[in-house]
């Protein structure tokens, strides 16, 4: 155990965190998600039984989200829904992301086709115990510094 750190990140989970650089995305899916044929080659985490709510507070609570981009943040659209429409779950994860200082407009949906073909660049995926269907989301990394000196 860490002072001052989550304990749903576990040593693993931690690791591939830090190891992300600038850009890099990581995906938080839920339980159903093709995980393993979308990330082939790439780190696949398990956590399993645990929701995609905690576990998005607990990556938040470390991970900086990019701020050079108009859409750090994107969720899978649920299919034959109207623009605009975000499920109870999606909801509620832009309002854990809004808390962590994520203004809501700044999360996007994305087509299910569309976000399988970005989570083919994604960095790793964490896959959760999340029972949800299209509770999936892609966070994009962003940078921890200080301003540029004159």
């Amino acid at each position: 155990m860490l002072k001052g750190i989550d304990p749903l990140l576990s040593p693993e989970l931690l690791k591939l965190l830090a190891e992300m650089g600038h850009d890099d995305a990581v995906v938080l899916a839920d339980a159903n998600f093709t995980a393993m044929s979308l990330g082939a080659g790439k780190p696949v985490l398990r956590l399993p039984g645990v929701g995609m709510l905690r576990t998005l507070e607990a990556v938040v609570s470390v991970f900086p989200l990019a701020e050079d981009v108009s859409h750090p943040v994107a969720y899978m659209q649920v299919g034959d829904t109207p623009e605009g429409y975000r499920s109870a779950l999606q909801r509620e994860a832009v309002a854990v992301l809004a808390s962590a200082g994520l203004p809501p407009e700044r999360v996007q949906a994305v087509e299910r086709y569309a976000f399988y073909e970005r989570v083919k660049k994604a960095y790793a995926i964490v896959v959760t115990g999340e029972l949800e269907p299209w509770g999936n989301l892609l966070l994009r990394k962003g940078v921890l510094g200080q301003a540029l000196r004159p």
